[in-house]
């Protein structure tokens, strides 16, 4: 098979597959065609076992050139049809408008750009964390590279530059190789209207290695010539492939190529041009199959040395393959939850983010698996346990890879991506950022990802209130946790104190595709007499029950306790009101609706309590006690008592809900006509 008659056949499978659909990008798949098959030509991978730990990885970050990644998939054997291709962009789709991770050979999902970069760097971080972990002499069971394929857009965004400056930073021995599209053309036209910088300069002034090729619409010597070279660099590197978008198209060149369908006349001179039929569509030459088939067959032989260079490991490191068995079956170790702290109410008053500093010590020596650090925050969020190994390159003296702390520096939208990667990799990482509440907001594109992707990936966000104080309205987040709410498929954990801070612990290291943020207090918060780690783990539950309430208070977090002292003053006032604690909606909202109505039942008022905004609680609440404006610069208690969440403006605006009500007919909020789409 002559590499020219591959090169455009995968070019044309993406030009007819974005036509069938009318919609798409044909342009980036056009000029990265020969880019794709040089890559795919050296990678390991085994189709028939897409999930093979040592696979290499591949990232398509310009996430709209999508079928060029569906084609090679296609071509290599993966599980997809012609009939996948012909219906790209169509409803429940194998072949949706950008990449999705649940897609057999997708690492990640990819669109919004820059994500796939970072996401890129994450990989390449959680390979070289496991080969520094787990290899061996003779037993070099982690040895796979990361490559992505990126465009200009990608580098103009912010969360790409932040995962490539610390990639720079950690340089030595991240297997990264990443190929810059270089066609100056976006959606906008040529890139000289807005991105003028010298890219190359400013990667290596990073710390990249950069290579460059003259031609990558037709130099394959070249291209592959640098991906050797890349390899014998420990740096990552950039490799500049200066490409035609559209390559053979009657518009190549400019930015009518970019995302929309080639016209009928230009595909048939296409086609024609690059010796197909140009009556005919999806066409695949057999010698194209064969020969990357014996490409898929050879792979699958190294995966099964591979499995034989395993098996010889665990005879000889018994205790690590043990480990390292059980983290590629994506298992737990058995009972390690009972390392989670507990309290009684008679424990001392602590900061929800000292108790999750406790929690992670007390639970790191149980889970090798757990990995993570804190964007610059590391003294604030507490998210360092005190024998920590800093992941950085052995030659800084500052750590090692087998280090499980990441200093991510002041980059929590990088930080969100990379945590992503480092979930996709596989091995079970139990990946988790730190950070400020509120600039969890800066991230949120990434956090978006993780629930749209399943990364089961941990925010450890502090300083969640006006409690923070005297920093002011510019860190105390008031409509953060309504937008992290308003997110499916995401844990959003307030814990209300140690025993809830457990609970948040458990749910978000069990959870297997549902991403987690526990929200975590600056100021001190009482053990609370009614809670325990199994209560809290249902989301949601009565902290302080009375019998026949006059009014339920429900509340999460730092303004449970206030709720229960505004309950008993509303007691010693001959007023009954129970209190319910609902440290996440999520889990709450998947009990059963018995279990729900048992906690907020009919019949009785019910109002929510948080220093927030009050969007959102309704679903819970008849009324709602919050913030829905900015904070103020003050002491935290005196910014309480502003705002009257104190244990009278508790009792005196539940006394008027419970007034309000009175005679009334009541429904619990969760009694609905439908339930919502999920």
């Amino acid at each position: 098979m002559s590499d020219s008659l591959a090169i455009n056949t995968i070019r044309l499978l993406a030009v007819d597959t974005v036509a069938k659909a009318n919609s798409g990008h044909p342009g980036a798949p056009m000029g990265l065609a020969p880019a794709a098959h040089t890559v795919f030509k050296q990678m390991r991978f085994n189709p028939r076992n897409p999930a093979w730990i040592n696979r290499d990885r591949f990232v398509l970050s310009n996430g709209h050139a999508c079928a060029l990644l569906y084609t090679m998939l296609f071509l290599y054997g993966y599980d997809y049809t012609i009939d996948d291709l012909k219906s790209f962009r169509q409803l429940n789709s194998k072949t949706p408008g950008h990449p999705e991770a649940e897609l057999p050979g997708v690492e990640v999902t990819t669109g919004p750009l820059g994500q796939g970069i970072a996401n890129a760097v994450g990989l390449a971080i959680a390979q070289a964390q496991l080969a520094a972990t787990y290899n061996k002499p003779n037993y070099e069971l982690f040895s796979n590279y990361t490559y992505a394929f990126l465009g200009d857009g990608c580098l103009q965004e912010g969360v790409a530059q932040e995962a490539i400056s610390l990639a720079g930073h950690l340089g030595d021995g991240l297997k990264l190789i990443a190929f810059w599209d270089d066609n100056q053309i976006s959606i906008d036209g040529a890139t000289n209207v807005s991105f003028t910088e010298d890219v190359p300069a400013k990667f290596r002034a990073q710390g990249w290695e950069v290579l460059s090729v003259k031609d990558g619409n037709n130099d394959l010597e070249g291209i592959a010539a640098a991906l050797a070279k890349a390899k014998t660099t420990n740096k990552p590197t950039l490799i500049r492939l200066p490409t035609i978008i559209g390559y053979g198209s009657l518009q190549q060149g400019t930015h009518g190529v970019h995302g929309s369908p080639l016209k009928p006349d230009d595909i048939k001179q296409l086609k024609k041009k690059f010796g197909f039929d140009p009556e005919q569509n999806f066409v695949v030459p057999r010698e194209v199959t064969e020969s990357y088939a014996k490409h898929v067959a050879d792979n699958q032989q190294v995966e099964i040395e591979w499995n034989k260079l395993l098996t010889a490991y665990t005879k000889e490191y018994p205790e690590l393959g043990q480990e390292l068995h059980r983290r590629l079956d994506g298992k737990l170790p058995d009972n390690w939850q009972k390392a989670l702290p507990s309290y009684t109410v008679d424990d001392k008053p602590v900061a929800s983010r000292k108790l999750s500093e406790i929690v992670l010590t007390s639970i790191e020596k149980e889970l090798p698996e757990l990995v993570g650090g804190s964007a610059d925050l590391t003294g604030s969020n507490l998210t360092r346990w005190p024998d920590a190994v800093d992941f950085q390159p052995k030659s800084t003296g500052l750590g090692d890879f087998s280090g499980r702390y990441f200093r991510f520096g002041v980059r929590e939208h990088g930080m969100g991506a990379i945590i992503n990667g480092i979930s996709a990799y596989g091995a079970n990482f139990k990946a988790y950022g730190g950070t400020f509440l509120n600039f969890v907001s800066y991230a949120s594109g990434a956090v978006r990802l993780s629930a749209l992707s399943g990364h089961p990936i941990i925010w450890v966000a502090t300083h969640d209130s006006i409690g923070l104080g005297e920093d002011g309205p510019t860190h105390q987040p008031i409509e953060t946790l309504a937008h992290l709410r308003a997110l499916p498929n995401l844990m959003v954990w307030r814990p209300a104190d140690g025993n809830e801070t457990s609970a948040a612990y458990l749910r978000a290291i069990e959870s297997k595709h549902t991403p987690s943020v526990i929200a975590l207090t600056r100021q001190n918060l009482p053990q609370l007499e009614h809670s325990s780690i199994d209560k809290a783990a249902k989301g949601g539950y009565t902290v302080y029950p009375v019998e026949n309430p006059d009014v339920i208070l429900v509340a999460s977090g730092s303004e449970v306790s206030i709720a229960i002292d505004g309950a008993k003053k509303l007691g010693s006032e001959g007023v009954k009101a129970s209190v319910v604690s609902i440290p996440d909606f999520f889990t709450f909202d998947s009990q059963a609706r018995s279990y729900q109505l048992s906690v907020l039942p009919d019949g009785v008022p019910i109002m929510s309590v948080e220093v927030m905004s009050t969007f959102g609680w309704s679903k819970y609440s008849h009324e709602q006690f919050g913030i829905n404006r900015f904070g103020m610069s003050a002491p935290g208690p005196e910014i309480y008592k502003y705002f009257e969440f104190t244990a009278e403006g508790v009792a005196d605006r539940a006394s008027k809900v419970v007034q309000f009500y009175k005679g009334k007919e009541l429904l619990s909020p969760l009694n609905k006509a439908f339930e919502s789409i999920h």
